[in-house]
């Protein structure tokens, strides 16, 4: 089991930068791929990055690509997301998740909500026009 612990959120301007970390508790961080999911009020939970178990493998979202950037320190137990180029359309309450059946390779596991079986508890990220 792990617990997961959201932090960096905030408010920005538009064209702004945050970095966003997910520090999880356990001695086994390098067993789960982890996730940054974002939900934003009224709309469903949707994807932004993963991250697979070894960090060899990546993905995002179409929307992000190119501005968000996953990374995670399996030594210090924490997964981070770089946010550059805000747009107001990123502000969201922004999750983490893990989960540890994952393949490496395996892009539908990683985008999907559902698939994952722990998550933290959101940051809230505000981006002003």
């Amino acid at each position: 089991q792990v617990q997961l612990v959201e932090s960096g959120g905030g408010l920005v301007q538009a064209g702004g930068s945050l970095r966003l970390s997910c520090a999880a508790s356990g001695r086994t961080f390098s067993g789960y791929a982890m996730g940054w999911f974002r939900q934003a009020p009224g709309k469903e939970r949707e994807f932004v990055a993963a991250v697979s178990r070894s960090a060899a493998v990546t993905y995002y979202a179409d929307s992000v690509k190119g501005r968000f950037t996953i990374s995670r320190d399996n030594a210090k137990n924490t997964v981070n997301l770089q946010i550059n180029s805000l747009k107001p359309e990123d502000t969201a309450v922004y999750y983490c998740a893990a989960d540890r059946s994952f393949p490496e390779y395996g892009g539908s596991y990683y985008r999907s909500p559902g698939s994952y079986a722990y998550w933290g508890q959101g940051t809230q990220v505000t981006v002003s026009p």
